[in-house]
């Protein structure tokens, strides 16, 4: 075994000698039977080495010089169109679905970093005690009792109805990003937003981190004062 484990060593050892130019020399056993695995690295060797003799300068010049091609990167997350644009085709489960409809009856005229924040904010509150633990039962919350909804297209009595489908393809993307693990830095941990348009009561109790586009975001503490 340990006879076998050296020849094999110096199999190698004539492969690397092969790959950095080094001249062969055969190896064999006492018996002078010739090891096979040495016997190929070193017929190698000589085919390569016929085969490179017989080139000209000019055709090693352009083999040395071929271009390699690089690994493609997907790019960061970016808010602008040409990042999104280059994403693929949106798609996912009921939490995905749930998502990209949330952001297209609320956020699909605003700005894409516009569309995120509010992405940020439905998913923040699905992390939040107060609130339901996934991205549906966040969305739906109250929804269908008067005054209790918490995004307004689910209980403002009109159907939800798609008319813009290349908008919902792009905030689909949003979800899609948002969903695989996005990193949330727009709104500071926000879990609560309004239009500029309005100011409701709770505005006043909670602390307001950022203004993106029409919408103020604000942050719920873990626990709430009933005051």
């Amino acid at each position: 075994m340990l006879k076998m484990t050296l020849k094999r060593l110096l199999g190698a050892m004539i492969f690397a000698g092969v790959l950095a130019g080094t001249p062969v020399v055969a190896v064999a056993d006492a018996d002078g039977a010739q090891d096979p695995i040495v016997a190929l690295f070193t017929k190698l060797f000589h085919t390569e080495k016929a085969g490179v003799s017989a080139m000209s300068d000019d055709q090693i010049q352009r083999l040395a010089s071929l271009p390699t091609e690089k690994p493609r990167r997907s790019k960061a997350l970016s808010y602008d169109k040409s990042w999104l644009a280059e994403q693929p085709k949106p798609k996912g489960g009921k939490a995905w679905q749930c998502l990209t409809e949330a952001l297209y009856f609320e956020a699909r005229g605003e700005s894409l970093k516009g569309q995120f924040a509010v992405a940020e904010v439905i998913l923040n509150r699905v992390d939040h005690a107060r609130f339901p633990n996934s991205v549906c039962g966040v969305i739906n919350q109250g929804t269908g009792k008067k005054f209790q909804c918490q995004f307004t297209y689910t209980c403002d009595g009109r159907a939800e109805v798609v008319n813009e489908p290349a908008a919902f393809e792009r905030v689909g993307k949003v979800a899609q990003a948002m969903i695989a693990g996005a990193p949330r830095t727009l709104t500071d941990g926000a879990t609560h937003y309004h239009t500029t348009a309005v100011r409701p009561k709770w505005a006043k109790r909670f602390e307001n981190t950022t203004k993106i586009g029409v919408h103020r975001f604000y942050r719920m503490p873990v626990r709430v004062s009933s005051n």
